[in-house]
C-alpha cells in the first residue's frame, strides 16, 4: 500500500541522489514491485543533491504515475545534507535511508521493520555472521576494514560497518538525531552512530545481502580522508556540547 491519501505513512523511503539520472529509475521501479506486496504505507523521497544531470526530472517523471514518490532538491552538495532534508521532511513512524543503486535488494527491509526487528535504530552491516558480499573486488573490501578500524579507534567501537547506506529509524530517534546532525559530507554515518551511543538509543545491526556495484561513488582514498576530518569534528562537537540534549545543562 502506498502512501498516497493523505495519511501519514507507517515506512518513509529517503533516497539521497547525486547524478543518478540512470541508476534511478531502475531501483524506483524495483521499490514499486515491492511496495505492491506488501500490506503498509509507504512514502518514497528521493532527494536530488546538487546534480548536474536529469536525476530531478526521472523522479518527477515516476511520481506522475506514483503519487507515493516526493521530490526534494537540496542545490547543495552532500550526502549528509541530502539525508537530513529527507529525513526530517518524511512523516513516517519508520524512516529508512536507501542507497540510489540498490546495493542491498529492496525486499530485504522487512528485516529492519517490526516484528523482526524492534529497536529505535537498525543498521545494515555487511560484516559478520549472517551479511553476503558479492563480487566486491579484495582491496575495495580491504580498504572497506581499514576504515572502519579508524571508526572504532576514533569514534564508534560498537559496530562493524557504520558506512553501509542502508539504515532504518524509528520516527522519534530520527526527529531527535538529526536535528543536532552538523556533518553535511559522508562523515554523517559516524557522527549519528557517535549521537545515539551516548544518547542512549538501542541500536541493532542487521546482516544484509550486498552487491558490489562497478559505479560506486565511493572514493575510498580521498573519502577515508575525509571521514578522519570529519571525525575530529565530532570529537571537537561534543566537547563543544553541540550535542548536548536541550534539557541538558
Amino acid at each position: 500500500m502506498n502512501a498516497d491519501d493523505g495519511k501519514n505513512p507507517w515506512l518513509s523511503i529517503i533516497i539521497p541522489a547525486h547524478n543518478e539520472e540512470f541508476r534511478l529509475p531502475k531501483s524506483l521501479a524495483a521499490i514499486d514491485v515491492f511496495l505492491r506486496q506488501v500490506d503498509f504505507t509507504v512514502e518514497v523521497i528521493v532527494v536530488e543533491n546538487g546534480s548536474s544531470d536529469r536525476t530531478s526530472e526521472v523522479t518527477l517523471e515516476f511520481a506522475d504515475l506514483h503519487p507515493y514518490v516526493k521530490l526534494i532538491e537540496a542545490t547543495t552538495r552532500g550526502k549528509g545534507l541530502a539525508v537530513k532534508a529527507g529525513m526530517l521532511a518524511a512523516t513516517g513512524e519508520y524512516r529508512f535511508i536507501c542507497d540510489a543503486d540498490l546495493s542491498m535488494r529492496i525486499d530485504e527491509i522487512v528485516k529492519f521493520l517490526p516484528p523482526q526487528a524492534n529497536t529505535d535504530i537498525m543498521i545494515g552491516t555487511r560484516e559478520g555472521e549472517g551479511a553476503i558480499r558479492v563480487d566486491e573486488p579484495e582491496y575495495r573490501h580491504l580498504m572497506g576494514r581499514i576504515l572502519n578500524f579508524i571508526v572504532k579507534l576514533f569514534a564508534v567501537r560498537e559496530f562493524e560497518d557504520t558506512q553501509c547506506g542502508f539504515k532504518m529509524f524509528h520516527k522519534d530517534a530520527a526527529e531527535d538525531l538529526f536535528n543536532v546532525q552538523q556533518m553535511t559530507g559522508i562523515g554523517f554515518d559516524v557522527e549519528l552512530m557517535f549521537i545515539a551511543i551516548r544518547r542512549g538509543y538501542s541500536v541493532t545491526e542487521i546482516p544484509i545481502k550486498w552487491y558490489y556495484d562497478p559505479d560506486s561513488r565511493m572514493r575510498l582514498i580521498q573519502d577515508s580522508l575525509h571521514i578522519l576530518v570529519e571525525i575530529w569534528e565530532i570529537r571537537q562537537n561534543w566537547r563543544r556540547g553541540i550535542y548536548a540534549r536541550r534539557t541538558e545543562t
